[in-house]
């Protein structure tokens, strides 16, 4: 099965951030000899039967070489179920999803909706590990920042053009 690693906290090649050569000798020492880097984010195109351990044994190799991190997974089949759905949206240049380990967020809960006020967002859709957040402008991505303190844990973001670009290259028919 197909599945998109999303790597907290990376912008490989800065200062700090694991490298693109690093992220992937990661997968391979894992077991994943086809991990594909998409952009410079911390995003990653794998085929795993199972991914959990693949992305286990990825976060303790960086973890190891100086580069903590956490990484959320999603099947390529959901991740495109997602996007497509909003992929017509006169919205699109203001949303994206945002991606945690927390279950599925209540979009109507007091928390979720103070912080998405008070970051310029609004959850808009939400299931086991993903929420799609709408920005109040173009350019600005709070979904991060606001999911992050509405779960009290940690979370990371992509644009829905990046992640549509994304199964436009990778996504298998």
């Amino acid at each position: 099965m197909l599945y998109v690693a999303f790597l907290r906290n990376v912008n490989q090649g800065q200062q700090g951030h694991p490298s693109t050569t690093m992220v992937v000798e990661s997968f391979v020492a894992a077991g994943s000899d086809d991990a594909v880097p998409f952009q410079s984010n911390g995003t990653i195109v794998f085929d795993a039967q199972e991914a959990d351990g693949i992305i286990a044994a990825v976060v303790a190799t960086l973890a190891a070489r100086g580069h903590p991190r956490d990484c959320f997974v999603m099947p390529v089949s959901d991740l495109a179920r997602i996007a497509q759905a909003w992929a017509g949206s006169p919205l699109l240049s203001r949303l994206e999803l945002t991606m945690h380990d927390a279950g599925t967020l209540d979009l109507q809960s007091e928390l979720a909706v103070a912080e998405a006020g008070r970051r310029r967002c609004r959850p808009m859709e939400s299931g086991p590990g993903w929420v799609v957040v709408l920005n109040d402008r173009d350019r600005e991505s709070n979904g991060t920042p606001a999911v992050e303190h509405a779960i009290a844990g940690p979370a990371t973001s992509r644009s829905l053009r990046t992640v549509l670009r994304l199964l436009d290259r990778h996504a298998r028919p």
